[in-house]
């Protein structure tokens, strides 16, 4: 049996083509995609031909932000039934390593991750018509719909960098960049017990998203005396997570945040801007952040029982077919939020 999918050959040449799926093994669940979210790191390879260091260097299926159905199953497999919508969990780690037995599989050794460019042979992703994959990938979501599904993924990196930080319960909450995981991380930081959260961003679609998910204010990035308001008095906020990549944001949060307060770095930098005189000056505590693990089955269940609504981001819905207009359509980031794509049903 036979799959359509997206596959990168080099920087900005992607093509639909047919692959082998395989047989469904033991433990496995053959699922038939239906949403896949548009993710930086997919624009990354598409746009420049990878991430940093990480380059594409042959072909690759991308999408790691993926849900559909359950068509079968493999005979031992219990948790998942044919029938069933779930979110599929892109994370494969090893089980045997070192970090995976301290329950740190974030961090696995071995880790296969769809659409990851990092190793090499590179880790075909979920942007297909079927996929074959483990059964503790899979996780049912009821009676959610695929788009808001395939949302789990990035709700997940919010919760992890939340794990991260800390309670948040009664803290005064800052997010620099209300794009797709920012505006999620809001989401969950409402739940989490945050008294309030204010949200910075450049562009008009991530405020009004970021409204929608329940920040109590938002503000322009670019209107510097409004954010120089929060420094008085050696800064206000509890908490910031950085998570536009910006070194230049994540050095505007030294100020605004007040001594012994965290800021967690979601996004990744030169590190450049980081002011060291603050940071020791202020005992701030600087926390990076890296995917997730135990948290995806909770932002599955999060969006099943509709406790997170992450309708808000997204924002158009592609065939697949149409991937490459795809790319074209999310770098407008004035109105575009999440852009995900659509599959046979």
């Amino acid at each position: 049996m036979k799959t359509r999918a997206c596959v990168l050959h080099a920087q900005g040449d992607i093509r639909i083509e047919e692959r082998e799926i395989g047989t469904v093994g033991d433990r496995q669940v053959l699922v038939r995609v239906g949403a896949g979210g548009i993710c930086g790191s997919d624009i990354h390879y598409f746009w420049d031909g990878g991430i940093g260091t990480i380059r594409v260097t042959e072909p690759i299926i991308l999408g790691h932000e993926v849900a559909g159905t359950v068509e079968a199953v493999g005979a031992s497999v219990g948790n998942v039934k044919p029938g069933d919508r779930v979110a599929l969990c892109p994370s494969r780690p090893c089980g045997h390593c070192h970090f995976c037995q301290i329950g740190q599989q974030q961090h696995c050794l071995e880790m296969q991750f769809f659409g990851s460019a990092m190793r090499k042979p590179h880790c075909d992703g979920g942007f297909r018509d079927l996929i074959v994959i483990e059964d503790f990938q899979c996780e049912p979501v009821g009676e959610a719909s695929l788009d808001e599904a395939a949302c789990a993924e990035p709700l997940s990196v919010g919760l992890h960098a939340i794990n991260n930080a800390g309670s948040l319960l009664g803290k005064s909450v800052v997010v620099m960049g209300a794009g797709p995981i920012g505006a999620l991380l809001i989401g969950a930081a409402r739940m989490a017990g945050a008294r309030e959260v204010v949200a910075v961003d450049l562009a008009e679609a991530p405020l009004k998203a970021a409204e929608k998910m329940g920040a109590a204010l938002t503000i322009n990035g670019g209107d510097g005396d409004r954010l120089a308001s929060y420094s008085e008095d050696k800064g206000y906020f509890d908490v910031g997570f950085e998570c536009t990549g910006s070194g230049v944001a994540l050095g505007n949060l030294f100020p605004i945040v007040k001594p012994r307060g965290t800021i967690v770095a979601v996004g990744v930098s030169n590190g450049s801007h980081i002011p060291f005189n603050a940071l020791v000056g202020k005992e701030i505590r600087l926390i990076g952040t890296h995917r997730f693990h135990s948290e995806y089955a909770l932002a599955a269940r999060m969006i099943a029982e509709r406790r997170i609504d992450v309708r808000p981001i997204i924002t158009s819905t592609i065939p697949m077919e149409h991937i490459r207009e795809a790319f074209d359509i999310v770098r407008d980031r004035t109105t575009q939020m999440k852009v995900q794509l659509s599959f046979a049903t």
